[in-house]
């Protein structure tokens, strides 16, 4: 795992990275996919699709007109969602491609902060091990089964039983039957696409006048802001929060980026695939919008909550199509979604552990017994189970959640001005085969330092504990452990390496 393109200017920070690499190569931890078993342009479009597209695109939309009360400025938000993504992507593809090795943004923050050593990676670590759970998608699959089976249960044991059998199995065939887990992840990425492409075909037909409810005139006025039953009215922090929404359901664009050294020819799979996941999602993304406006009634979509497709299947085929069809669809996007976030995250845990910043490194970054990252899934599966079993249902459980999508904010952020940094220091000598234009991670950088300052605002007064918690809870526990974590490695000058590990037993 010798480290590529990038570290130009700086032999300091060379010896590093070799010191590193010779950490890695003597655990034996190196993790070479023959190259023909090595992923294409396909396979990493769906292993990017998979992450994108879960529950969001199904349920968010409903929220995000009753905050608008503007069907023009809904569907401009989901466009604009999707240029900012681009904007993002732009930012990893620079990165990527300079750097071409797994790990992603552990990489990409270790080009940025070279000192104190070690401290951009044992930050990122704490996220990724921590809260790099698949907890809140494989509940969701949980409940969508009972769903489809005529039981719906939000929260309980039965359906965090089932959550468990889901990451089970996943991780299981990821370590097992790695060939096979990266062609479920496929034919789930195709699936999803086919249901989309279903509703989008459907709200055409909607359009033409081929549905089971008098026509909505949802586009009569178009870009008026209107008040109604449920929806408008929300004013500057509901506008916020719904562009919060919308970004957070294009989460997943980076997924790719965890795991270059198992693409074929890196840079040009990632260059080729990632803004071409991207710019499908988003078109689908729209015009999903758009044919649910087609065949639901305004009223009707501001208040259908968690399930806009539902609702929009029983306009267009009629009661019972929906009720057995729509949450197999959902139950099956989420596993997918699972499928694809344990194979990442995953080879993201074993790049940790070859730099040695885990306890236990050299067991983490193994690759016994079946020659995959089978300890480092192991790991994952921990995780994901002790989120799933360990919280009482109810807050507990949606602070935890919360907590595993807010500090990609601060990530993003730290990444995003690393490279403005990069770019305007000539010292620094960077360079890539992938150049953005600066006003790229600019647009990122602003778009990341929103997201990590919205959830600051307060809301209306009768929204201030709509979890359960207060609304500052979670940014502010978040944060917080982000500076601890940076105060105390930076105290530190080489926490929880190989060598400190062994003087405490760890190794």
């Amino acid at each position: 795992m010798r480290r590529s393109g990038g570290r130009r200017g700086s032999g300091k920070a060379q010896d590093d990275s070799d010191a590193a690499s010779q950490t890695s190569e003597e655990m034996g931890t190196s993790y070479l996919l023959p190259e023909q078993q090595k992923i294409g342009i396909t396979g990493a479009v769906f292993l990017i699709l998979n992450k994108m597209i879960g529950t969001g695109i199904f349920s968010t939309p409903s929220s995000i007109f009753a905050a608008t009360g503007s069907v023009g400025i809904t569907l401009l938000m989901w466009t604009v969602a999707g240029l900012l993504t681009l904007s993002g992507l732009g930012v990893y593809l620079e990165f990527g491609l300079a750097i071409p090795k797994s790990g992603g943004e552990k990489n990409y923050l270790e080009r940025i902060f070279r000192r104190p050593r070690y401290l951009a990676t044992s930050v990122f670590a704490v996220q990724m091990v921590l809260l790099g759970f698949s907890a809140g998608n494989s509940l969701a699959f949980g409940r969508y089964v009972l769903l489809a089976l005529g039981h719906p249960m939000p929260d309980g044991w039965i359906p965090r039983l089932i959550a468990v059998a889901c990451i089970t199995f996943v991780v299981a065939l990821h370590a097992a039957l790695p060939r096979w887990g990266l062609r479920l992840t496929n034919a789930l990425g195709i699936f999803k696409v086919l249901v989309l492409l279903l509703i989008v075909f459907s709200g055409f037909a909607a359009l033409a006048g081929h549905r089971l409810v008098p026509d909505p005139r949802n586009f009569d006025n178009f870009w008026a802001i209107e008040r109604g039953d449920g929806y408008g009215g929300g004013g500057a922090y509901a506008y916020a929060t719904a562009l919060l929404q919308v970004v957070y359901s294009y989460k997943g664009w980076e997924n790719a980026n965890y795991v270059m050294a198992e693409l074929k020819n890196p840079q040009r799979t990632l260059k080729i695939a990632a803004p071409l996941a991207v710019v499908g999602v988003t078109a689908l993304y729209v015009l999903a919008n758009v044919a649910y406006f087609a065949a639901i009634p305004k009223g009707e979509l501001a208040r259908s909550e968690v399930i806009v497709a539902g609702l929009f299947f029983k306009n267009v085929f009629g009661e019972s199509a929906a009720a057995r069809s729509l949450p197999a669809f959902v139950a099956l996007s989420n596993i997918g979604n699972v499928l694809a976030v344990s194979f990442a995250h995953s080879r993201v845990n074993q790049e940790l552990a070859a730099e040695g910043v885990l306890p236990w490194s050299g067991f983490w970054a193994s690759n016994m017994p079946f020659g995959t990252p089978a300890a480092s899934l192991l790991l994952h599966w921990i995780v994901t189970v002790i989120v799933l079993i360990a919280p009482p249902p109810g807050p507990a459980y949606n602070f935890i959640v919360n907590l595993y999508t807010y500090p990609g904010a601060w990530i993003n952020t730290f990444v995003a001005g690393g490279l403005i940094y990069l770019r305007l220091r000539a010292s620094e000598r960077w360079w890539s085969p992938w150049q953005t234009h600066l006003t790229v991670p600019v647009v990122f950088l602003c778009l990341n330092i929103f997201l990590a300052v919205t959830p600051f605002v307060p809301p209306a007064a009768d929204d201030w504990a709509a979890d359960g918690y207060p609304y500052w809870l979670f940014p502010t526990v978040a944060s917080a452990r982000a500076l601890l974590d940076v105060y105390v490695v930076s105290m530190m000058s080489r926490p929880f390496s190989t060598l400190a590990c062994r003087r405490i037993g760890w190794l």
